[in-house]
């Protein structure tokens, strides 16, 4: 089953295939702090841009290991793009971004990204 995402003003959506998930990482780093993500990891595979491409832009920063997109629109950060420690291809959700999602019901896995 998929389910989907999108930023605040609609205009960059996307669609992610198989369940929802259980659980979201919060992080402490500089950035999760400040704009209070809920993250999923994927498979890049599983990850589809339906719209919005063209309204995206990407910020690096610390070590450019995380690509963070957001709408030039509305400032949403819907997704970003990364690789996981093996070197495969992810994507990582804020689930924040995902109406469908019952937020108070996620398990969250506190993350020291600050320590990174």
């Amino acid at each position: 089953m998929a389910y989907e995402g999108s930023c605040h003003c609609g205009k960059v959506a996307f669609a992610i295939e198989g369940d929802a998930p259980a659980e979201a990482m919060a992080c402490n780093c500089s950035m999760c702090r400040r704009k209070g993500f809920l993250l999923a990891f994927v498979p890049a595979g599983q990850f589809t841009l339906l719209r919005g491409e063209e309204d995206l832009k990407s910020y690096l920063f610390n070590k450019h290991r995380i690509e963070h997109r957001f709408c030039t629109t509305c400032g949403t950060q819907p997704f970003a793009y990364g690789k996981m420690p093996d070197g495969s291809e992810t994507r990582a959700v804020n689930l924040r971004c995902v109406e469908t999602i019952d937020l108070d019901a996620l398990a969250i896995k506190h993350v020291d990204g600050a320590s990174f």
